[in-house]
C-alpha cells in the first residue's frame, strides 16, 4: 500500500468529522500517478494500475451488465464507450455512508475488497431493495473478504446502498474503486479528462463514491 503521504481527503457530507476533516482517503491509479511513487511500490501497482484502465476489462463489464446498458442507453454496447476512474480507497474508523443511489453520470460502479484476512467481513457494503420504509430494511450485506467485491450497471433510482459506521477496533477499511463514467456528449467526454489532468497536478474533483 503507498504510504499515507500519497493519499488526500475525499469530502462528502456523511465521511466528516465535527473536525472538518474526513475519514475516507483516496489515491488515484492512473498509470502516470503510480510512476510518482518509489520504485518498489510502482513495481507492484503499475500493472494493476494498466488493466483497471484497460479496454479489456470495460468490455468484460459491458457484456457483464449488457441487457441493462443497452436498456438505459438504448444502442448495443459495441456503440458505448465509458470513462473508467480507479482509485485506492481508505476508509477510517468513523466512515459511513447513507443509504444512496450513485449519480447518473456513473456508468459502472466497481468496488474491489482489500482486507488482509477474514476479520473485517462485516465491513462490506450493505444494498437495499429501497430507500426508505420498509424496502430500505429489506436488505442484502457483501462480506469483505480477500478476493471479493461487487459491480452493478448505474440506474436511475435503483442500486440503493450504503456501509455501516465502522469502529477504532474494525480498523482502516481498504478497497479499489473503480467508476465507469459516462461521455456521450463532446462535453462529458472533455471534462473526463481535464479532470484527470488536473488529478496530476493536485486538482482533484469532489466525486462521491
Amino acid at each position: 500500500m503507498p504510504a499515507d503521504e500519497h493519499f488526500h481527503e475525499l469530502r462528502h457530507r456523511d465521511a466528516l468529522r465535527a473536525d472538518g476533516s474526513s475519514t475516507r482517503l483516496r489515491r488515484y491509479l492512473y498509470p502516470e500517478h503510480i510512476w510518482r511513487l518509489p520504485a518498489t511500490v510502482r513495481e507492484q501497482w503499475l500493472p494493476l494500475a494498466r488493466l483497471l484502465v484497460s479496454r479489456d476489462l470495460q468490455d468484460a463489464f459491458k457484456r457483464k451488465f449488457r441487457r441493462a446498458l443497452e436498456a438505459r442507453f438504448g444502442c448495443p454496447i459495441d456503440r458505448l464507450s465509458f470513462y473508467p476512474v480507479p482509485i485506492i480507497v481508505r476508509d477510517l474508523p468513523g466512515y459511513r455512508i447513507g443509504i444512496h443511489s450513485d449519480v447518473m453520470k456513473k456508468a459502472i460502479t466497481v468496488q474491489f475488497y482489500l482486507p488482509k484476512d477474514e476479520s473485517q467481513r462485516h465491513l462490506g457494503t450493505v444494498f437495499h431493495e429501497g430507500s426508505g420504509g420498509e424496502a430500505a430494511l429489506r436488505t442484502r450485506q457483501m462480506p469483505f473478504m480477500p478476493a471479493s467485491g461487487y459491480a452493478f450497471p448505474v440506474q436511475e433510482e435503483e442500486s440503493w446502498h450504503s456501509a455501516k459506521t465502522t469502529t477504532e477496533a474494525d480498523g482502516e477499511r481498504r478497497s479499489i474503486m473503480l467508476t465507469y463514467f459516462v461521455q456521450n456528449t463532446p462535453q462529458t467526454w472533455l471534462m473526463r479528462r481535464i479532470e484527470r489532468f488536473g488529478s496530476f497536478f493536485g486538482v482533484y474533483p469532489n466525486q462521491r463514491t
